[in-house]
């Protein structure tokens, strides 16, 4: 039997999601969880590998068992042997044929960033954080340079183990609510740090180190040496996996919901 599973986790004090050895990862709690509810060892496939410190809202993943458990089981008795920043939202049973990797059509990330001279107390862990004024619309305009296929070579991390760095983002848009900037982007897939390695660009035009052509420049060179610094994980949520509606999965709660970060406006 094939289950997936919707979960959502505070990437603050992990690893990232893969499991490393003397390491603490999201991937390990979850599969000792499982584990014990199904009394058998669990191994999960994930829709994508966040980083150290990234958030999720949404995140996929599914396994085979030969244990029969309830739903209830599935989500409730797992949330209850998980440490309080991970909890499972939704289980059901799926095709044999699902992959949460591989049947994936788009993900869908978010990042957050405050904008003011100081930096967050209470919210720091939730938001990333830039001192300088920056201009939305410089953002934007750099930004629309990166939308549709490209070779994203100047935005991945060295040790990114990708087969190709060619990539499609379908949207990314740039919008701000008081002194908080809202970075929505989807992609066909992600690169590793490919997120973060953008924000720090779309930043630095921002706040007028380099022009606006400057995004396209890189994407011509597609050389990472050139691009900004990595920027903070601490903003970034996966916040959606899309899938073909055959396989049953349910849809994406609203984010980011402004009324959660009151805090930082």
């Amino acid at each position: 039997m094939r289950l997936a599973l919707v979960l959502e986790y505070d990437g603050s004090r992990y690893c990232g999601w893969q499991s490393q050895r003397n390491a603490c990862s999201v991937q390990t709690n979850i599969e000792a969880a499982l584990s014990r509810i199904a009394q058998e060892q669990i191994r999960i496939v994930t829709a994508g590998r966040t980083d150290a410190g990234v958030h999720a809202r949404y995140q996929v993943v599914h396994f085979d068992t030969r244990a029969r458990r309830p739903v209830t089981a599935w989500i409730r008795g797992t949330n209850a042997l998980l440490p309080d920043d991970i909890a499972i939202s939704w289980a059901g049973e799926v095709s044999e044929r699902f992959h949460a990797r591989y049947s994936a059509l788009e993900r869908r990330y978010v990042y957050l960033l405050l904008n003011r001279p100081v930096r967050p107390g209470i919210q720091h862990h939730r938001v990333g954080w830039f001192h300088a004024p920056l201009a939305l619309e410089r953002m934007q305009a750099a930004a629309n340079h990166l939308i549709g296929e490209h070779d994203f070579s100047a935005f991945r991390a060295a040790e990114c183990q990708a087969k190709t760095p060619v990539r499609t983002i379908t949207h990314l848009d740039v919008r701000r609510d008081g002194g908080l900037f809202i970075f929505d982007l989807r992609a066909n897939a992600f690169l590793h740090h490919m997120v973060r390695n953008i924000i720090g660009c779309l930043v630095y035009v921002g706040k007028g180190k380099y022009p606006v052509e400057w995004m396209q420049e890189l994407l011509i060179n597609r050389n990472r040496t050139y691009a900004a610094p990595t920027f903070s994980p601490a903003g970034l949520y996966l916040v959606q996996v899309t899938y073909d509606s055959c396989w049953g999965m349910p849809e994406s709660a609203p984010f980011p919901n402004i009324a959660d970060f009151v805090f930082i406006k």
